[in-house]
C-alpha cells in the first residue's frame, strides 16, 4: 500500500485560519493535479454535514474536500465533537453518535479513540498523493498534551511537515508563535518547519524587523505572510467566527432587506445562512434582544445542539413576541431542524436527550409535535415543496431540492399544518414522505433539511417573494458560483503569499 506525504496545519490558538488555510492547500495542489485529502482526527464544531452514506462530519472538512476535489468520506474527520454544555458534548466517532460525555470522561476515553484515529488515517493515505492534516487549537496545551490525538500525536503518525499559523489580527502573534515553540518539546519543535503569519492588514514592510527577530531566535523561517481577505464567505467551522461578522446595516430609506436569525446558545449549523448572506440585498443579522428584530422582514430560528434550553433562552430574552410581530406584520418566520421544533406546540424528552425535564411548551406557531430520540438521522435528501408552495411558476426547477438532515426529533403534524417538502430519495433510496410544516399563506414554515438555501432556484423564489412584499426589484444570483469564486479566490490569494516553492519541497520524499 502506498503512503500519501503529508502537511500539517497548526495554530496558536482556535480561530487562526488552520481550516482555511487547509482548504486552500488543498485546492493549490489539486491544482497541480496532485491527488490532496484534508484529514482533521478530531474537531470540535457545532457545524457539521454528512457524506454520501449517511456519515455525520464536520462542516469544515466538507469544505476542505471540496478544495480537494473529492467526495467527502468518514476519514477524513474520524472524532467529532458537538458541545451540548458547558461541560459536555456530544461525540461521534466514525460519523456516528456514541453518546453524550463530560469534558474529563472524553479525555479518559481517548486512548479508545487513537487506534481509530490511525486506522481512519492509514486509509485514506492509501487513496491519495497528498493529505493536508489540520490540527485542532494549540499543540502547546500543555494540560492537553498527554492526551493529544489531533496535533502532534497525529503529525508524527503521518510523519508531517508542520507549519504554525498565527493570526496577526488578534495582536501578540509573535508572542504567540514563539511561546508556542518554547512549550513544544525538542522533537515537536523540529517538526515545525515554517511560520504562517495570517489575516495581515496594512504595510507587509513594517513586520520585517518582527520577522527577522523571529527567524533568528528559533531558526525557523516565515514563509508567508497572509493577507485579510474581506466578504471571502466561506463556511466557518463553529459560531466563534460570528464574533468577527459584521453585516453590512442598512442605512435610512435604503433598499436593502434585513432578515433576523437568533443567536443561541447552542447555534448550530448556521452556515445554512451563508447562501443567504452572499445576496448583495439583503442584510443577515445574528441577533439576542428584541429591538434587534424591529426592522426585519424575516426572521430565522437555526439550528440548536440543545433546543430546549435555547428555547428557554429566547423566551427569557423575550424574543418570542418579536418573532410573533414579524408574523403578525406580514413578515416571514422559518424554523429549520432545533428552530422548527420550537415553533411546534410541544417538545417531549423521554430519553433525557437535552434535559431530564421531559417536556417543554413550544411557540405553538405551528401545530407539531416533536419528540426526542435516542437515534440520530443523519442522511442526504432530494424532495421538492409540497403544492410548489413557494413558487408554482418555477415548479419544475424546484422539484430537485438537496439537503441533508441532522437530528435526534420525530415531528407530527397536527391537523391544520401542512407539509413543506415531499422527500423523494434519502441516502440515494427512492421514497415518498411528506416533511416539515407551513402556513396555507407559506410565511410562516419549518423544516428538519439543512442546506435548502443552496438551492439557487429555491433561494430566489423564496427570497424574491420577501422583496416583492418590500416592493424591491428581483435579483438572480448563484450560490454555487459564489463559492467556486471564494474557494479559488482563497487559493490564488495564499498562493501568491507563500512560498509554495518551499512548501512543495517540504512533501518531497
Amino acid at each position: 500500500m502506498s503512503q500519501a506525504r503529508a502537511l500539517m496545519i497548526q495554530g496558536t490558538a482556535s480561530h487562526v485560519g488552520k481550516s482555511l488555510l487547509t482548504a486552500a492547500f488543498c485546492r493549490i495542489l489539486s491544482d497541480q493535479g496532485v491527488r490532496v485529502a484534508p484529514f482533521k482526527a478530531q474537531n470540535m464544531a457545532l457545524n457539521s454535514f454528512v457524506t454520501a452514506d449517511g456519515a455525520e462530519v464536520s462542516r469544515a472538512q466538507a469544505l476542505q474536500a471540496e478544495a480537494a476535489r473529492l467526495p467527502l468520506q468518514v476519514e477524513m474527520n474520524p472524532v467529532l465533537l458537538k458541545p451540548s454544555s458547558d461541560t459536555g458534548a456530544q461525540v461521534i466517532v466514525m460519523g456516528r453518535v456514541i453518546g453524550t460525555m463530560a469534558a474529563k470522561e472524553f479525555q479518559a476515553y481517548k486512548t479508545q479513540l487513537w487506534p481509530l484515529v490511525e486506522a481512519a488515517y492509514r486509509r485514506l493515505a492509501t487513496q491519495v498523493d497528498v493529505i493536508v492534516i489540520e490540527g485542532a487549537g494549540s499543540p502547546a496545551e500543555i494540560n492537553l498534551m498527554p492526551y493529544d490525538i489531533v496535533n502532534m500525536r497525529v503529525a508524527e503518525l503521518a510523519n508531517a511537515a508542520v507549519l504554525l499559523v498565527g493570526d496577526i489580527d488578534r495582536g501578540g502573534v509573535f508572542a504567540s508563535l514563539l511561546g508556542t515553540m518554547e512549550w513544544l518539546g525538542p522533537k515537536d519543535r523540529r517538526r515545525i518547519r515554517g511560520f504562517l503569519i495570517n489575516k495581515f492588514r496594512g504595510d507587509r514592510t513594517l513586520l520585517d524587523p518582527g520577522l527577522d527577530a523571529l527567524v533568528k531566535r528559533t531558526g525557523t523561517p516565515v514563509l508567508g505572510v497572509v493577507p485579510y481577505i474581506p466578504d471571502l464567505r466561506l463556511e466557518e467551522e463553529d459560531s466563534v467566527a460570528l464574533e468577527e461578522w459584521r453585516p453590512a446595516e442598512p442605512r435610512e430609506g435604503s433598499d436593502r432587506l434585513v432578515i433576523g436569525v437568533l443567536r443561541f446558545p447552542r447555534l448550530s449549523n448556521f452556515t445554512d445562512l451563508d447562501p443567504l448572506m452572499a445576496e448583495s440585498d439583503l442584510s443577515v443579522r445574528y441577533v439576542t434582544e428584541p429591538h434587534e428584530l424591529e426592522d426585519c422582514r424575516v426572521v430565522v430560528l437555526p439550528g440548536s445542539k440543545n433546543t430546549i434550553e435555547d428555547l428557554d433562552w429566547l423566551r427569557r430574552q423575550r424574543l418570542d413576541g418579536a418573532i410573533r410581530q414579524i408574523y403578525a406584520r406580514g413578515g416571514s418566520v422559518i424554523g429549520i431542524c432545533g428552530g422548527y421544533q420550537m415553533l411546534g406546540v410541544t417538545i417531549d424528552d423521554p430519553h433525557g436527550v437535552e434535559t431530564a425535564r421531559g417536556r417543554a411548551e413550544g411557540l405553538s406557531l405551528l401545530a407539531i409535535d416533536t419528540v426526542l430520540e435516542r437515534i440520530k438521522r443523519t442522511e442526504r435528501v432530494i424532495g421538492e415543496p409540497v403544492d410548489a408552495w413557494v413558487c408554482s411558476r418555477h415548479a419544475k426547477e424546484l422539484s430537485a431540492l438537496s439537503g441533508y438532515e441532522i437530528h435526534m426529533g420525530r415531528t407530527v403534524r397536527r391537523t391544520g399544518c401542512l407539509p413543506a417538502i415531499r422527500i423523494r430519495q434519502r441516502l440515494g433510496m427512492t421514497v415518498d414522505e411528506e416533511e416539515g410544516g407551513r402556513t396555507a399563506d407559506g410565511r410562516l414554515w419549518g423544516t428538519y433539511a439543512h442546506g435548502l438555501f443552496e438551492n439557487d432556484r429555491f433561494r430566489q423564489c423564496l427570497v424574491n417573494r420577501w422583496r416583492a412584499a418590500a416592493c424591491l426589484d428581483s435579483a438572480p444570483s448563484s450560490y454555487l458560483a459564489h463559492r467556486r469564486n471564494g474557494l479559488q479566490r482563497l487559493a490564488e490569494i495564499v498562493r501568491g503569499s507563500v512560498d509554495m516553492r518551499a512548501v512543495i519541497e517540504l512533501l518531497q520524499p
